[in-house]
């Protein structure tokens, strides 16, 4: 019944929302879209997935990074950016110090080398969702993304790795303060890249978005 009900107050949000078309200025930089949790999930595209060809090297990940001149990689680049204490960097960009809060378990890493940098719409679950009709180009963007702070976390590697390729019907973080930033940061992944959710996908998201009462999701279009 719940999903029900947020089913149709989305329908009707959805009607006077134009979230098919994103905002542009000058027809060159786009404008974040903000809407509602329930309104966003139910812009996602259903459909069936299938992983047929899926070999995780089909995305060339970490690249050089949004500035090659600072000889940081995607991943170091990532931690510099979400570091609570900014860690000190160090010659081909060797981080030592610093900390970071792990969202997902609510802990606080002291240690680089004990964080992954996750992908919040993992290689598989994108490719399984429509990025597997992408050129290699756009495939090496996505996995590198850092143009939406959304789809790219470091967390600890151990609730990275419980994760793995899951979606939300499958995994969610054992953190319950998580659910509400977790589900508007997947279903903004989901939006930004155009890639489909499968039914019990969407009905988990819708089943979260009952509980997050005036949470939004924020995303911009991939150009």
């Amino acid at each position: 019944m719940m999903i029900i009900v947020m089913r149709a107050a989305a329908a009707l949000a959805l009607a006077v929302l134009p979230l098919s078309v994103p905002t542009t200025v000058h027809a060159a930089v786009a404008v974040p879209e903000v809407v509602p949790i329930g309104v966003a999930v139910s812009a996602l595209q259903v459909a069936d997935e299938s992983r047929e060809g899926y070999r995780r090297e089909l995305f060339r990940r970490w690249n050089a990074g949004e500035n090659p001149a600072d000889g940081c990689d995607t991943r170091r680049e990532v931690l510099i950016a979400e570091a609570v204490e900014p860690p000190t960097i160090g010659p081909r960009c060797t981080l030592t110090g610093g900390s970071w809060w792990s969202y997902y378990d609510e802990q606080t890493v002291t240690s680089a080398g004990a964080l992954d940098i996750d992908h919040m719409v993992p290689l598989a679950e994108a490719w399984d969702s429509g990025a597997s009709a992408w050129t290699p180009a756009r495939r090496e963007a996505y996995a590198n993304d850092q143009q939406q702070a959304s789809s790219l976390v470091a967390v600890t590697a151990r609730s990275n790795r419980s994760k793995a390729d899951q979606d939300p019907f499958e995994w969610l973080p054992p953190a319950s303060d998580a659910l509400c930033r977790y589900a508007s940061e997947w279903t903004a992944t989901k939006l930004r890249w155009q890639l489909a959710v499968d039914q019990n996908e969407q009905d988990r998201l819708y089943d979260i978005a009952a509980g997050c009462g005036g949470s939004t999701v924020t995303y911009t279009p991939a150009p």
